[in-house]
């Protein structure tokens, strides 16, 4: 919530307000932004979320996004969409530069649990469930950050719920062609998972 409300805070300084409508923006600025932003912001965050399995990262990816939409001059009635495939877009290019830090990451954890070994301490089922739970969605994320970009797209959209001629509609594809499209995806992905399962 605390993402929502800095971006939130961020649009509102940037435009001027009478009983809650934008009566100027500065130049370069949408005047529909703020209206945009308390519509879409769930999905977009939810998109975003999808790829990421973070809400804070998903915010972030959220924020980012609607500052470049308030630049840019995507017809409204457009919005929901380009805002859906920007989400996907520049979630999927966080995956893709996370790794150094989620490599960080794992090593950390790694050391905590020798150290837990040292010291005679017993991981209960449920930790161990957790952290199995853990590296599989870790596995499937950086397996989708791998795929064909326009694969990764379609596939995160429509597992965000977004029907098959809303992806075909924000993708520019035809309705019959995006469940092909969805189950290459998944083919692909599933590929991706095993060929580094069998180099591990």
């Amino acid at each position: 919530m605390r993402h929502r409300r800095s971006a939130s805070a961020a649009v509102a300084r940037r435009a001027e307000w009478k009983d809650g409508a934008v009566v100027s923006s500065p130049p370069g600025v949408r005047a529909d932004l703020e209206q945009v932003f308390r519509t879409a912001y769930p999905r977009v965050v939810a998109v975003a979320a999808r790829v990421l399995g973070s809400r804070d990262e998903a915010e972030d990816v959220a924020q980012e996004v609607f500052l470049t939409f308030g630049r840019s001059t995507v017809p409204a009635g457009e919005a929901l969409g380009w805002l859906s495939v920007a989400a996907a877009h520049t979630a999927l290019n966080h995956l893709r530069t996370g790794r150094r830090r989620a490599s960080r990451e794992e090593a950390a954890s790694r050391t905590a649990a020798s150290r837990e070994k040292v010291a005679g301490e017993v991981v209960s089922p449920d930790v161990a469930d957790a952290v199995v739970t853990r590296e599989e969605r870790r596995r499937v994320r950086e397996a989708l950050a791998r795929l064909p970009r326009r694969q990764a797209v379609a596939l995160v959209l429509r597992h965000s719920g977004l029907s098959y001629a809303e992806v075909a509609a924000v993708l520019d594809l035809s309705p019959g062609s995006v469940g092909t499209t969805v189950r290459r995806a998944e083919s692909a992905l599933r590929k991706e998972l095993n060929r580094h399962a069998s180099s591990e």
